[in-house]
């Protein structure tokens, strides 16, 4: 075992699995006392089981580290402070929340019911935000208590349908974009109090990406979530706190900082838009073309 998170207490959401499964592990690996949040839905977010979260944390019991189960839904507002309030309760701090709970309602626009809508914006970004709100709360109180900053991690997960777009993919999307800008701004918030916010954009094989589309051994193996992980556990360790609002892709053989929108070509206003044909012709040549922003050519 490391010890680049020795005494910290960090909670993963939707850790049962997958990615927060590897998130909890390599935590735990490095001296963490883990809160293994996960409510053992679907994929699709249907039903509940405690068994995957649990297993987790027998693994990390086994290896003699610390951690507990919690089943709260995060994207329940009373839940979600029930998970901060247990964490603390359990361990007598908290310096960590990894949001990663997710789900997946994939359905083209026209065909998407508002019901698939509304339960991955709900998970996704409400999902985010209430344990997010609950947490601040409590490290602001803490900062203020001490009459110093604490050193505290918000690590979020966004995704690259949410910074770069997915086919059928609005409601993921539409979230993961939100959680990307609830970062930055929330980073910009919460810096005074020594609270520091990134996300992660992972690229990996987890059972929300298994049959999207074929894949070769080779890019399976180069999918695994354990590629992931390092990034996130040291955004969770102290020898981050230089680092705030930040996006981060990671897997698949990479490792990159996200640049997000900025202003392209202008012109100045114009009153009269039977004038705009041309003036609009000129500035689309002279910005960058889709493909170059987005990795595709969205116009063809």
């Amino acid at each position: 075992m490391g010890n680049l998170c020795a005494g910290r207490v960090a909670i993963v959401t939707g850790a049962g699995r997958g990615l927060g499964r590897e998130y909890a592990l390599m935590l735990a690996e490095q001296g963490a006392k883990v809160v293994v949040n996960d409510l053992g839905a679907t994929a699709a977010g249907e039903g509940a089981d405690l068994t995957p979260a649990q297993s987790v944390v027998e693994a990390i019991r086994e290896a003699g580290g610390e951690a507990i189960v919690n089943g709260n839904d995060v994207s329940d507002w009373a839940g979600a402070k029930a998970l901060i309030d247990e964490a603390v309760g359990t361990f007598g701090r908290l310096d960590v929340l990894i949001n990663n709970a997710g789900i997946l309602r994939d359905r083209m626009m026209v065909n998407m019911t508002e019901q698939e809508w509304d339960s991955v914006i709900k998970v996704h970004l409400k999902g985010t935000f209430a344990p997010s709100h609950h947490a601040a709360q409590y490290w602001r109180q803490e900062a203020k208590r001490r009459g110093s900053p604490v050193s505290a991690r918000l690590i979020n997960t966004s995704s690259a349908s949410g910074l770069f777009g997915n086919v059928g993919q609005t409601n993921y999307g539409a979230a993961k974009a939100g959680i990307a800008a609830f970062t930055i701004i929330s980073a910009t918030e919460l810096r005074q109090y020594g609270i520091t916010v990134n996300a992660i954009a992972p690229r990996a094989q987890t059972r929300m990406t298994e049959g999207l589309r074929e894949r070769t051994e080779e890019e399976i193996k180069r999918r695994n979530p354990r590629w992931v992980a390092p990034i996130v556990v040291w955004l969770a360790s102290e020898e981050s706190g230089d680092v705030t609002g930040r996006v981060f892709e990671a897997g698949d053989g990479i490792l990159k900082v996200a640049e997000g929108w900025h202003a392209g070509p202008g012109i100045e206003p114009v009153e009269d838009p039977n004038e705009l044909g041309a003036k609009i012709a000129a500035l689309i040549k002279q910005a960058r073309p889709n493909a170059d922003i987005w990795g595709r050519d969205i116009a063809s």
